[in-house]
């Protein structure tokens, strides 16, 4: 069983459904025995890290997600959620969870793309992912695959936790962490085949069918 955070963000759905598809079982939940009792943890969510903080630490979310940690319990960050697992968002100037040391940048409206014109910000569309290293939730997926984003906000965690990067108008990070606690910017749940083999991995590493 994994559990879906539900901090009051948007997207928690499209992960349950994608879930669903991959007939993995799965709970959205807010209640912290539940977390604690699952296989693996996804922290999804659209939204600002602001309010998103807020509504952790007024249910002792932000709590139970240290526990889960500490407890080496497999955790999954997406889009919002990989910018709250570091510590500082300069979004409504929050302090957020520290679970990865780091904090998140905003896009440079100066920033160009390749052919010397101002990006469009947010960032939405489909890139690659340039892994650093071998990463567990990326076994069997073609190194070309695209993936999907939609943000404003990249997490910037310290250097030996970038695990994969993209580019656009800039190099970011889009995949960070470390064994059991990972985290992409991008929406596995919104991009086809790859990003649901990516949920499949999870879930494999989760039961201890994947080794990182």
């Amino acid at each position: 069983m994994l559990a879906i955070v539900n901090y009051n963000a948007g997207n928690l759905t499209s992960v349950k459904r994608a879930l669903d598809y991959l007939e993995i079982p799965n709970r959205i939940t807010a209640k912290k025995d539940e977390m604690l009792g699952s296989d693996g943890v996804i922290i999804p969510g659209v939204g600002a890290a602001g309010s998103a903080m807020q509504y952790l630490a007024a249910n002792g979310l932000d709590e139970a997600l240290g526990e889960c940690a500490k407890k080496e319990k497999p955790l999954l960050g997406i889009c919002l959620g990989s910018q709250i697992v570091l510590d500082y968002s300069p979004e409504n100037d929050t302090l957020a969870l520290g679970l990865i040391p780091g904090r998140c940048r905003a896009f440079d409206p100066d920033l160009k793309d390749e052919r010397g014109e101002l990006i469009n910000i947010p960032h939405m569309g489909w890139n690659r992912v340039r892994l650093r290293g071998p990463c567990p939730l990326f076994k069997d997926i073609d190194p070309e695959a695209e993936f999907y984003f939609v943000h404003t906000y990249y997490p910037q965690p310290e250097p030996e936790y970038i695990l994969g990067e993209t580019d656009y108008g800039t190099t970011f990070c889009s995949v960070l962490g470390r064994e059991g606690l990972w985290a992409m910017q991008f929406h596995p749940e919104k991009s086809g085949r790859p990003g649901l083999r990516i949920l499949k991995n999870f879930h494999s590493y989760c039961r201890g069918e994947l080794n990182a």
